[in-house]
C-alpha cells in the first residue's frame, strides 16, 4: 500500500466478541484488515492491540492516517449492564414519575405480572421544582432561583455524577432549563449535564425524559472512554481527525459524541447498513436485505430503492428481547434495524421445558465459545459450526486463532446432546439450524412490515457469522440471490467509509398549517442549519454544507406523525396548498388513502446539515484469466442442510478467486475474516470487483 501521496483512512468497529479494522487508501481503493478480540472491561485495550498489529505490518503507518472513523457498542452495554453514572434528575413538579409511568400501555396484555425496565435514575434521585410553562411557551409560573440550589445541592450530596434537566414543555420555550444550566455550571461545574432542550427538544414527555436520561447517565463513561482512546491514539503517533459513526447513519466529530453519546448507541451495526445501501446503489439492486451477523448479535434491515428507513424511536435493554414496549425508549434518529437473533457466540441449552434454546445469552469475547480455549465451556453457535465442518479449526481469523475441536464436541455432548439423548452431530445441528429458524422468523415479519417480498430481495451478508448462515437463512426465507462483498467478516468498519459527515436536529412546534407563520418557521429552520454548521464546524475544513430539510405533520387530533420531505428554499416561499398536497400525496401512499376534510398540523421540524460525500470505491480485481483449480485448497466434509449427513465440500481460497469464476455447491469459500458456506443447490460466481454471488437453484 502506497504511503506517501494517498490519503489513508482507518476503520475500527468494537463489536461484542471481536474488534474489526480496515486501513484503505481512499484514492486507489486498496486495503488492509485486522480483527482481534474485544476487551470488555476497556475496549480502547483492543483498539490499540489491534492498530499496534497493523503497525507490525506496515511501519510508520499511524503519520499517515488521515482520520479513524470509530464505531463502538460502549453506549448500550452501559445502559444494558447498568455501569452507567451515578444520575440525578431535576424536572417539573408533578413529573418525577414520568420514568415509572411511561405510556401506561401494557407490551404483552395477556401476561399479568409483565416485567419493564428499572428506571436509569431512581426515585430518590428525581427531584421537582415549582415552575410551568404551557405548550405554546407563555411562562405561567416563574421558576426561583433558591429552590433550584437547594434541589442542587440535595443532589450533589446524595453523591450524583451527572444530571439530566427535563422540564415540561421546554422544547418550545427553554428559558427554565437554561436558567437551571446557569445555575449548575456556576455551582458544579465539574458536574456532567445533560439538558433535554439540547438532547432533545422535542414533544411526547416520557421520551424525552427517558432520551435526556440516557445522554446523562452514558455521558461520563462517554467522554473518559473517549479521552482515553484519543490520548493512545496521539501516543501512537496518529495525528489526523477521529469521527465517531452515529446511529443515524452519519459519522461526527469526538465532541459532538461527547456531548451527546445517546446519538452511537447503534453506531456499530448500523454502518454495515450505511455499507449495504452503497453497494444496492452500485449494482442498482432495488430490494437488499443487510443481514449482519456478528459474535454477539445478528441485526437486519431491509433497503428499498437504495435507501435505508430511518426511525426516531427505538429501544434498549428491553426485559423481553423481542417484545416491543418491554425496553427504554430512546427518541433519536437511528436506522430502521432489527435485531433478528443471536451472533455466534450465542449460548445453547436446554430450557425449563427439555427443548433446545439458543441465546439470548453469549459467551462473548471472554470467556468465548468452548473452542476459543479461554475456559469457556458452553456450547455456542460457532462450535456447531465448527463440529459441523464450516469452519476450518486452523484457518480461523487466518490462522492467527486456532480453535479447539475437541472442546466444542464436548461442550455440545454435554450440555445438548446428553441431556436430549441424542447424537452429536444432530446435536449440533440442532443448534444451527434453529437460530436459523428464529432468524427467518424475524426476517420475514420484518420484511413484510416493511412492504417487501423475500422472494426478490437480495440478502447481503456481513459479520463474522453472516457468510456462514446467509445460505441457511435465505433456503428458509425463500430469497433468491446472496451477495457476499469482499471483507463481509469486517463489513461494520469498511462501511464507515461509505458514510457522510452528518448531524441530524429536530425541534417541535405545534401549530395548524393553516395558522402557521411561514416566516417564523423559516427562522425555525435557520436556526437549526446555524446549529448544524456550529456542530460540524471542526469536520467542515473548508467545504461546503448541504442541508436537507423536512417535516413531521399529523392530522389535528392524530397521535402520529408523518414525514414530510421538502425541497430546501425559503420557507416563506412556500403555499399552504403546496403543503397540504405534499402532505396528502405521501400520506395516500402510505395508507391507501387521505382525508381532505380534515386539518393538518406541523408538529417537529427538521434538518440534517452534512458535508459532500467523499471518494470511496471498491477496487477491481486484477485481471487475469485463472484457472478454478488453482482456487481450491482442498475439500472437507460438511453438514448438508438438504440431505441431513456429511457431503464433501470443495474448499475455496477467496483471495485467489477471479473474475467470472462458477462455484457450483456444495462449496466453502475461506477468507480471513469470514466463510461463506453454499449448499449443493446454489451456485457462486465471481464479479469483477471480487463480490460473491450466490444463487439459489429452484428445484
Amino acid at each position: 500500500m502506497n504511503l506517501e501521496t494517498n490519503l489513508l483512512r482507518l476503520g475500527c468497529d468494537i463489536g461484542g466478541t471481536f474488534t474489526d479494522f480496515v486501513l484503505v487508501n481512499s484514492t486507489t481503493g486498496e486495503f488492509q484488515t485486522n480483527k482481534c478480540l474485544t476487551t470488555p472491561k476497556d475496549p480502547s485495550d483492543a483498539v490499540e492491540h489491534g492498530i499496534r498489529q497493523l503497525l507490525d505490518r506496515t511501519h510508520h503507518l499511524m503519520t499517515k492516517i488521515d482520520e479513524i472513523i470509530h464505531g463502538t457498542t460502549l453506549v448500550i452495554n452501559a445502559i444494558i449492564e447498568r455501569k452507567g453514572a451515578r444520575t440525578g434528575l431535576i424536572t417539573t413538579k408533578g413529573f418525577a414519575d414520568v420514568l415509572e409511568l411511561g405510556r401506561e400501555i401494557r407490551y404483552d396484555a395477556y401476561v399479568i405480572f409483565s416485567e419493564y425496565p428499572e428506571p436509569l435514575v431512581p426515585r430518590f434521585l428525581r427531584m421537582e421544582v415549582n415552575e410551568r410553562i404551557t405548550s405554546d411557551g407563555r411562562v405561567i409560573k416563574e421558576m426561583h432561583s433558591g429552590e433550584v440550589k437547594k434541589v442542587l445541592y440535595k443532589l450533589l450530596d446524595l453523591g450524583i455524577e451527572s444530571l439530566a434537566i427535563c422540564l415540561i414543555n421546554s422544547y418550545e420555550n427553554p428559558v427554565h432549563e437554561i436558567k437551571i444550566k446557569d445555575i449548575v455550571q456556576k455551582r458544579a461545574p465539574e458536574l456532567s449535564l445533560s439538558t433535554s432542550f439540547e438532547v432533545l427538544p422535542q414533544i411526547r414527555e416520557y421520551e424525552r425524559t427517558s432520551t435526556t436520561v440516557t445522554n446523562a447517565y452514558v455521558k461520563p463513561i462517554t467522554a473518559m472512554y473517549l479521552y482515553k482512546l484519543s490520548s493512545r491514539l496521539e501516543s501512537l503517533g496518529f495525528r489526523g481527525k477521529l469521527f465517531i459513526m452515529l446511529s443515524s447513519g452519519g459519522i461526527t466529530s469526538v465532541e459532538t459524541a461527547r456531548e451527546f453519546p445517546v446519538r452511537i448507541i447503534e453506531s456499530g451495526p448500523t454502518a454495515a447498513v450505511i455499507a449495504s445501501q452503497y453497494f444496492g446503489r452500485m449494482f442498482q439492486i432495488k430490494d437488499i436485505f443487510c443481514f449482519d451477523m456478528g459474535g454477539t448479535t445478528a441485526k437486519s434491515c431491509l433497503i428499498q430503492k437504495g435507501q435505508a428507513g430511518l426511525v426516531s424511536t427505538f429501544e434498549v435493554g428491553r426485559v423481553q428481547r423481542f417484545k416491543k414496549g418491554s425496553g427504554l425508549p430512546i427518541q433519536v434518529p437511528v436506522v430502521d434495524l432489527m435485531e433478528i437473533g443471536a451472533g455466534g457466540g450465542s449460548i445453547a441449552r436446554i430450557n425449563k421445558m427439555g427443548l433446545l434454546q439458543v441465546g439470548p445469552e453469549s459467551s462473548g469475547a471472554d470467556p468465548g465459545p468452548a473452542c476459543y480455549g479461554q475456559g469457556g465451556d458452553e456450547p455456542t453457535v460457532t462450535d456447531a459450526d465448527l463440529v459441523l465442518g464450516y469452519l476450518d479449526p486452523n484457518y480461523f481469523l487466518g490462522g492467527t486463532m486456532i480453535l479447539d475441536k475437541e472442546a466444542s464436541k464436548k461442550a455440545i455432548e454435554e450440555k445438548v446432546a446428553q441431556p436430549l439423548n441424542t447424537k452429536l452431530m444432530e446435536a449440533a445441528f440442532g443448534i444451527h439450524d434453529l437460530i436459523n429458524e428464529t432468524m427467518a422468523s424475524a426476517a420475514k415479519t420484518h420484511i413484510a412490515e416493511k412492504g417487501g417480498n423475500p422472494n426478490i430481495i437480495t440478502i447481503s451478508a456481513f459479520g463474522g457469522a453472516g457468510p456462514v448462515h446467509a445460505y441457511g437463512l435465505a433456503r428458509k426465507i425463500g430469497a433468491p440471490r446472496i451477495l457476499v462483498p469482499p471483507l463481509a467478516g469486517v463489513g461494520s468498519a469498511l462501511g464507515f467509509f461509505t458514510a457522510p459527515i452528518a448531524f441530524d436536529l429536530s425541534r417541535s412546534h405545534i401549530v395548524n398549517l393553516d395558522e402557521a407563520d411561514f416566516e417564523e418557521i423559516e427562522r425555525l429552520f435557520s436556526e437549526l442549519e446555524h446549529e448544524g454548521a456550529a456542530i460540524l464546524k471542526e469536520a467542515k475544513k473548508g467545504k461546503t454544507l448541504q442541508f436537507e430539510r423536512s417535516i413531521m405533520m399529523r392530522f389535528v387530533g392524530q397521535g402520529a406523525e408523518t414525514d414530510l420531505p421538502i425541497e430546501r428554499k425559503p420557507f416563506n416561499k412556500w403555499k399552504k396548498e403546496e403543503i397540504r398536497n405534499l402532505f396528502d400525496d405521501i400520506y395516500k401512499g402510505l395508507y391507501g388513502r387521505t382525508y381532505l376534510e380534515t386539518p393538518v398540523e406541523f408538529v417537529t421540524f427538521k434538518v440534517r446539515a452534512g458535508l459532500p460525500k467523499r471518494p470511496f470505491h471498491i477496487p477491481l480485481l486484477e485481471q487475469k484469466k485463472g484457472r478454478l483449480k488453482d482456487c481450491i485448497k482442498g475439500e472437507r466434509p460438511a453438514f448438508s442442510l438438504i440431505k441431513k449427513e456429511f457431503v464433501p465440500f470443495k474448499v475455496y481460497d477467496r483471495y485467489r478467486l477471479f473474475s467470472g469464476a462458477i462455484l457450483d455447491g456444495p462449496a466453502i469459500v475461506e477468507e480471513r475474516e469470514s466463510t461463506i458456506v453454499i449448499g449443493e443447490d446454489a451456485q457462486g460466481s465471481v464479479d469483477e470487483y471480487g463480490f460473491v454471488w450466490i444463487n439459489l437453484i429452484d428445484d
